[in-house]
């Protein structure tokens, strides 16, 4: 009966039942893939009326997507409670822009963690500065300290927690607060974590941000992202990326919704393996400090354990001393351990990271080289021997 309450969906259950209704999937498991461009009409009368109204689910051309697409986004909308709404990109990369011009015209301000990925402080300082937006870099641990830093021009924070290659956890209900208090807008990279660890939306973020090619896909064969949205948030996303032209693939779309199906106990079983040879490497005389959200030793790991339901396969260690040199032998000899960007697939990776390089306004002085993991999903076991047995090499050149 229809006022009978309904029954309440953990996070497992969500990421198996999300997405899929039944007039897409039409009695299939998984939504059929629907490839096109061209909409068919049966008058000129119907192809008027599909011109004059809201296209969002209704088939009217390619670019506005189809229930393949629709599956996907109505998905990782109800994996984020409160949301409004998603729309899909053809990457991260992509994902973060259109979050970003949705929100920032040409005189506005931004603040961005001074720990952000790469492409997006290149972003900011390159696509946003061309178009007459500033971008001014904080302390990722800046905290309540955020509110001395909106200015009248400020339109935007964007967030990254925990932040790229050193994993700083931020205060992000103080920055949100903060942020609301000033009628200032925040956007939060979330791909680390995913809206099953740290949902985003009900921590009072607007935009929250994910590079579905990491651990929705969860095989490293997808570019894909998307962007959720708070209520009020959504339309003008939605109208930015359609402008903009934004499409993702239906069959990229397809596998990232594979994909989400299995993430649930992906992620338990990243969590569980990353967090044992975290442990082991924080043990090791070669290992000055682990970067890890749920260590003690990470910066903001009081805000790890406040906010977070969980910890994901991605995280990094500080060398005890030694060169270039000799963290290139630890890692050119791992056996287990793919040498590559990107991470949440099932394979493990390890990564020289330089986080120096790409600081603005935050110094580090950390001990000795720093490389990154990806922890997939073999034996941990297995692993922990071939790190142990690059440590070794680190030790004879170091």
């Amino acid at each position: 009966m229809s006022d009978e309450p309904k029954i309440p969906k953990g996070d497992s259950t969500r990421v198996v039942s999300a997405g899929r209704r039944k007039e897409w999937t039409q009695g299939i498991v998984n939504t059929p893939v629907w490839r096109a461009s061209t909409i068919l009409y049966d008058s000129v009368a119907d192809l008027r009326t599909a011109g004059g109204r809201d296209t969002h689910h209704r088939l009217f051309y390619g670019r506005k997507g189809t229930p393949t697409q629709w599956s996907l986004a109505d998905a990782l909308t109800e994996l984020e409670p409160g949301a409004e709404g998603t729309f899909l990109y053809p990457s991260g990369v992509a994902a973060i822009a259109a979050a970003l011009l949705s929100v920032l015209v040409p005189g506005d301000d931004l603040l961005l963690p001074d720990s952000a990925y790469d492409p997006t402080r290149s972003m900011a300082t390159g696509l946003l500065k061309r178009m007459g937006i500033a971008t001014r870099f904080y302390d990722p641990l800046i905290g309540a300290g955020i509110a001395d830093l909106i200015a009248d021009k400020t339109r935007a924070i964007l967030m990254e927690s925990p932040g790229s290659l050193t994993f700083e956890v931020q205060d992000v209900p103080t920055i949100v607060a903060a942020a609301k208090a000033r009628g200032v807008v925040t956007l939060l990279d979330n791909t680390w974590a995913t809206p099953l660890f740290f949902p985003a939306i009900a921590h009072g973020v607007d935009l929250s941000i994910l590079a579905c090619t990491k651990y929705v896909v969860g095989h490293s064969d997808v570019m894909l992202g998307s962007v959720t949205a708070a209520p009020g948030h959504f339309a003008r996303l939605r109208d930015t990326s359609f402008q903009l032209g934004q499409v993702a693939s239906p069959d990229d779309c397809w596998l990232g919704s594979r994909g989400l199906r299995t993430m649930a106990i992906r992620l338990k079983q990243h969590e569980s393996s990353a967090l044992q040879i975290a442990h082991w490497l924080s043990q090791q005389p070669e290992v000055a400090t682990v970067l890890h959200p749920a260590l003690a030793t990470c910066p903001g790991h009081d805000h790890f354990v406040r906010d977070f339901k969980g910890s994901s396969g991605l995280f990094s260690f500080v060398l005890n001393g030694g060169s270039e040199a000799s963290r290139a032998a630890l890692i050119d000899g791992l056996e287990h351990f793919g040498i590559g960007y990107s991470w949440g697939g099932f394979e493990s990776l390890a990564l020289p990271v330089d986080p120096q390089r790409y600081r603005s306004v935050t110094r580090r002085a950390d001990a000795g080289p720093i490389v990154r993991l990806q922890i997939g999903l073999e034996d941990p076991a297995d692993l922990i021997a071939d790190l142990a047995a690059g440590l070794a090499r680190f030790a004879a050149l170091r």
